[in-house]
């Protein structure tokens, strides 16, 4: 018995493309380059997440480096970096990931990273004590709320974006505006 009515299914929310160009000046690790990226954003993710990803990749930055696959593919990392060959050098994560995430990162990659724009004490206080393969060696980093937030109030699907890093301190000119804010590395206890 036919109603009349056609079943639909939901249609899927696309990400929203970034073209991000990016001058980076990175005297503590003597990085200089210029980045044309082309960031998706899901809309799953909020715009600070979002900076927190591309200023990641941007502290990050070496030969090989590439965005993960995102949430299509939830075992990858969201930033990479591989050798010539396709060996995972460095695991590079974004926000608060759990003890498990990190525990199976440690083992797939010889260095972890995680950076966060939320309180870096709330992480701190989920991961300790949990198992943690090399958790000795996960290097955690937060960055500064108002440089997050200041980058974040100006972000544009097309921006131009001034980035200066000494002494793990950023100076971001976004447009005619410059931000800037600290990197601060936190101890994982146990």
């Amino acid at each position: 018995m036919a109603t009349g009515l056609r079943r639909t299914t939901p249609l899927a929310l696309s990400a929203t493309i970034y073209n991000l160009d990016i001058a980076v000046a990175d005297v503590d690790r003597g990085v200089y380059q210029d980045l044309a990226l082309r960031v998706a954003c899901h809309p799953s993710e909020s715009p600070e997440y979002l900076i927190t990803r591309v200023l990641a990749y941007c502290l990050e930055y070496a030969e090989g480096i590439v965005f993960g696959r995102g949430i299509s593919e939830p075992d990858d990392p969201p930033i990479a970096v591989r050798d010539l060959t396709g060996t995972l050098l460095a695991w590079i994560e974004i926000g608060s990931p759990d003890a498990a995430r990190l525990h199976k990162a440690s083992k797939m990659a010889p260095r972890v990273a995680v950076y966060t724009h939320k309180d870096p004490r709330i992480l701190l206080r989920q991961l300790a004590g949990e198992r943690i393969y090399r958790a000795e060696a996960l290097e955690i980093y937060s960055f500064d709320r108002d440089l997050i937030d200041g980058l974040a109030a100006r972000l544009d699907r097309r921006t131009r974006l001034l980035l200066s890093v000494t002494d793990r301190h950023i100076y971001a000119t976004i447009g005619d505006a410059t931000v800037s804010g600290a990197v601060v590395r936190h101890a994982l206890t146990a």
